[in-house]
């Protein structure tokens, strides 16, 4: 298959949390559609290996280490893509944080700020400073990770349930604002995935795991390249009518 042929080709894509999971997945397949890749997380040696990989698969890919909690960080992520690849066009903002359940009364300051930054004060940065690259191309797609606890208590933490509800009133928000310019917005609404996130989960309340799988009517979790799959599809032109939604990835745990 040619290049052009690609379900990215042509497109600079920037994806947040990607030294492992799904966002590592997403990295990978994004490179492998045609698409130049700008990969930000916090850990510099997994994210310089991640990069390597791509580039001797043949694809473009570029580093940045840092936190999207802090917003220069992010702006250094966007200079990136821009000054080495020409614009930025594409973004999937992946990074998440999530803890164990616990009553909210039970739930330390500090947890919940956490969860809150990382989850919330994470995707507007990048949105943030995403949007006006964007706009200087004349187009773009970006992707938010929410979770079904977005759309539902679940017996994550309230801060958890909380912040996923916040990222997909703010993809609604951003592509109320932006449709008519040319950028569509829209958010996953990820079921339980079996990531490392996921393990430190289940390691700290092994029961859990059986509430995840009976929650899924395929009685499983999802792989992260599953979850990639309908992220590299909504920053491609195939979804191009497509903006403000909240796209279920749950194997059907929102439709019961």
């Amino acid at each position: 298959m040619g290049d052009e042929r690609k379900l990215l080709s042509g497109r600079v894509a920037m994806i947040t949390g990607a030294s492992s999971g799904i966002g590592a997945a997403a990295a990978r397949l994004f490179a492998d559609e045609g698409a130049a890749v700008v990969l930000m997380a916090r850990r510099k040696e997994r994210l310089t290996d991640l990069v390597e990989a791509i580039r001797r698969a043949g694809g473009r890919a570029a580093a940045v280490a840092g936190d999207v909690t802090v917003a220069s960080d992010v702006g250094r992520a966007v200079a990136t893509a821009v000054d080495t690849f020409g614009k930025l066009d594409a973004a999937f903002n992946n990074a998440g944080h999530a803890t164990a359940g616990v009553p909210l009364h039970e739930m330390d300051a500090e947890a919940y700020e956490r969860t809150m930054d990382v989850n919330v004060r994470g995707v507007w940065n990048c949105l943030y400073h995403q949007i006006p690259a964007m706009l200087d191309s004349g187009r773009g797609a970006v992707v938010n990770t929410s979770s079904v606890a977005g759309l539902k208590a679940t017996g994550a933490s309230a801060a958890y349930v909380a912040a996923k509800h916040a990222v997909i009133g703010l993809t609604r928000a951003a592509a109320l604002d932006y449709g008519r310019r040319g950028i569509r917005v829209n958010a996953l609404v990820v079921g339980a995935t079996r990531t490392e996130m996921m393990d430190e989960v289940i390691a700290a309340r092994p029961e859990l795991e059986e509430v995840f799988l009976a929650d899924s009517v395929q009685r499983r979790m999802s792989r992260p390249d599953e979850v990639a799959q309908a992220a590299a599809w909504l920053c491609s032109d195939r979804s191009s009518f497509v903006t403000g939604a909240a796209m279920a990835v749950d194997g059907g745990s929102t439709a019961v």
